[in-house]
């Protein structure tokens, strides 16, 4: 069996049987390509640790200036795609190397940056709300933060989807994954500050409000999607307002997810509860937060040491 055909039928059946998201099978295929191009199109039986071991050293040594020198973060993401290959050629009983031989790069534990209360506030202080603009600002600030919601899930929200008297709503997130997410009282309240200022009937949560209101030809069948707010306009929009609230740390949607998980753990919430609301698959993942905010070993300390 050929290292090509093989690559084509493992991206084949994760777009089919895993029925796998698109970005995923899009990273799988930029990953698996890098590969083949180094092996070239040789015999799965070839494949070895040596050769492993050629392409990793290949992988840490590309050019900068090609814009192409990698993290060793980076650097393990190919060789995941390349062990879920692997998997899928044991299953298929093509032989080739055993996955379980390739091992990852050891990679520092990762830092966690997120802001505090007393920044929060300042945060959401910052926001001018006299216009419509900054009481859509500030309604998706309370909202990431009350949801922990990753940017490209705000930014596809639907105002039908978000059920504000129940407080709650479904979201289908990273991997297609469902989750429910629970919007708290004060981000309920901006929202509904942001609706009652609106006398549109587009679907999309959060508008442009800066671009043309007459639609184009097309733009009525998408019920306003020329008006969505892109996940660009939202990174930056936290960026500025960080800025101006005078916060030294580099201010992301994402810091304000972090934020949100912190704040559970600190106050008590066990690990599992917080895995769920921000939908990570693996119990790992969310494992990052609690060298920050392990609630017991403080209380340890709190009495014992005088």
């Amino acid at each position: 069996m050929k290292l090509a055909d093989s690559i084509r039928q493992f991206l084949e059946h994760c777009e089919i049987e895993k029925n796998q998201s698109e970005k995923t099978l899009i990273n799988y295929s930029h990953y698996l390509v890098r590969f083949l191009d180094f092996a070239n199109d040789i015999e799965l039986k070839d494949i070895d640790l040596n050769l492993i071991k050629k392409y990793r050293l290949h992988l840490n040594r590309l050019e900068p200036k090609a814009n192409e020198s990698l993290m060793v973060k980076t650097q393990n993401y190919h060789i995941i795609a390349l062990r879920a290959f692997l998997k899928y050629c044991v299953k298929q009983d093509w032989k080739s190397l055993e996955p379980e031989k390739v091992e990852l790069s050891k990679i520092p534990d990762r830092t966690v940056e997120y802001l505090d209360r007393e920044e929060l506030e300042m945060l959401f202080r910052t926001v001018d709300t006299s216009k419509i603009n900054g009481v859509r600002n500030r309604a998706i600030l309370e909202l990431l933060y009350s949801t922990g919601l990753r940017i490209s899930e705000l930014v596809s929200l639907n105002r039908d989807q978000v059920n504000l008297e129940r407080g709650e709503f479904q979201i289908r997130g990273k991997g297609r994954k469902m989750r429910i997410v629970f919007i708290s009282e004060r981000a309920k309240g901006w929202i509904k500050e942001y609706y009652s200022m609106r006398d549109d009937g587009y679907e999309p949560l959060f508008l442009n409000h800066r671009r043309p209101r007459n639609a184009k030809k097309g733009d009525l069948e998408l019920k306003g999607e020329h008006r969505r707010l892109t996940e660009y306009t939202i990174q930056e929009m936290v960026r500025v307002t960080a800025k101006k609230a005078g916060i030294v740390k580099k201010v992301t949607p994402h810091v304000l997810r972090h934020s949100f998980a912190t704040e559970l753990l600190i106050n008590g919430a066990d690990i599992r509860s917080v895995q769920e609301m921000l939908g990570h698959s693996s119990i790992t993942t969310t494992q990052i937060y609690t060298h920050i905010t392990n609630k017991k070993l403080k209380e340890v300390h709190d009495k014992f040491h005088k």
